[in-house]
């Protein structure tokens, strides 16, 4: 499902903003918006339910407790009245639906970003050797990996797998060449031939996991030595991975630490998420009582994810597109939390916020006189 949202839906649309501007970079930023503008029914029905069961929730664990202790030998009226609470303030569960409906969506932009034309395409293929006299017995099963969309020019693009029509155990006497082909069945290389820039998509072969169990030669064929397990990993070239956008030096750039030396470049991108991230924790909070555990986790959550980041690697596109999503859920957050409330959740609110100045007016004022425990004090 995300290979063909990404295919039918969001490569398109890529198309039509890079042939309007010819930019990767911008075509992201334009990517990103589009999408998320089209989720925005989704996502705000997510966000008003957050914002709502932030204020119902004190009162809805108070009445359940009462239902429950008052009903507790009548589970059929039990759960007649906790329904009829639901009604009232609204299931917390509601504004889960919207996130699980757009999550294929996100999923599938995600993975386009981090794949051709904007990052270098690895197809990474499990093999198993064995004794040469056990390969009898063995039913041999296709293999197919998961396609990818390879770029070869700014209009070109091919769904393109990797394949072993003698599935992945293979004998330790015999050799066998790994094919690169389109969905339909055409060899990669027939289609690179195509076109004049078409040698600079060739596949790089290399052996990732087991390199003294087998060999791979430049063209993909993989000749055993023993048995074991071990892992091919061919790479084609993402057409923009090297290009740059105002200071990322290349959106197929990955690793915030690379070779001995920083990606500035990568880490003003990571700390960007985080302070967008922040910026739309603390604007969820807005208008609401002061919670000061909720206020902590709303700190502690962006540093959490921005530190991950940092050594987890994504490529700059990647990033780029996260900066802008945080941008616009920060500003979609903003807006929606100036909405009207509905009566009841008004007048609870303003409870809240009415308990929280009595308590700050009423507090014993701090004054000089010693306690009754200290030196000198009065008892």
């Amino acid at each position: 499902m995300i290979g063909f949202i990404s295919e039918k839906l969001l490569i398109p649309i890529l198309d039509f903003f890079y042939g309007l501007v010819p930019s990767y970079g911008l075509a992201i930023i334009a990517l990103t918006v589009v999408i998320r503008i089209a989720l925005f029914p989704l996502s705000a029905g997510s966000i008003r339910s957050a914002r709502r069961m932030k204020i119902a929730q004190p009162v809805m664990q108070k009445r359940q407790a009462e239902i429950k202790s008052k009903f507790s030998g009548n589970p059929k009226k039990q759960q007649e009245e906790l329904g009829k609470l639901m009604n009232e303030f609204g299931s917390p569960l509601a504004g889960c639906l919207p996130l699980i409906v757009q999550m294929p969506v996100l999923f599938a932009l995600f993975a386009t970003l981090r794949g051709s034309p904007f990052a270098d395409v690895p197809y990474n293929i499990n093999l198993k050797i064995v004794p040469q006299e056990q390969i009898a017995t063995i039913d041999p099963k296709p293999y197919t990996s998961p396609r990818h969309s390879i770029f070869i020019t700014e209009k070109a693009h091919y769904p393109i797998v990797a394949s072993l029509p003698n599935g992945t155990k293979l004998g330790t006497e015999e050799s066998v060449k790994i094919n690169l082909q389109t969905t339909n069945g055409n060899n990669y290389s027939e289609v690179l031939s195509k076109f004049e820039n078409g040698s600079k998509f060739e596949p790089s072969w290399k052996v990732s996991k087991g390199s003294e169990f087998l060999e791979v030669s430049n063209d993909g064929v993989v000749t055993p030595l023993k048995p074991g397990d071990a892992t091919i990993e061919a790479k084609i070239p993402g057409l923009a991975a090297k290009s740059g956008f105002l200071f990322i030096k290349a959106l197929g750039q990955v690793g915030f630490y690379v070779d001995g030396s920083i990606n500035w470049d990568i880490a003003a991108l990571v700390g960007a998420f985080g302070l967008t991230l922040l910026l739309s924790q603390m604007l969820s909070g807005q208008g609401m009582p002061s919670n000061p555990q909720q206020s902590t986790a709303n700190k502690i959550t962006p540093v959490m994810i921005t530190g991950m980041f940092l050594f987890f690697p994504l490529p700059a596109g990647v990033l780029l597109y996260m900066v802008v999503a945080n941008v616009f859920q920060a500003l979609q957050t903003f807006l929606l939390n100036k909405e009207a409330l509905p009566d009841n959740l008004q007048k609870i609110l303003d409870d809240q916020l009415n308990n929280k100045n009595d308590v700050l007016t009423t507090s014993p004022a701090i004054n000089d006189k010693r306690l009754p425990f200290e030196p000198n004090s009065k008892k």
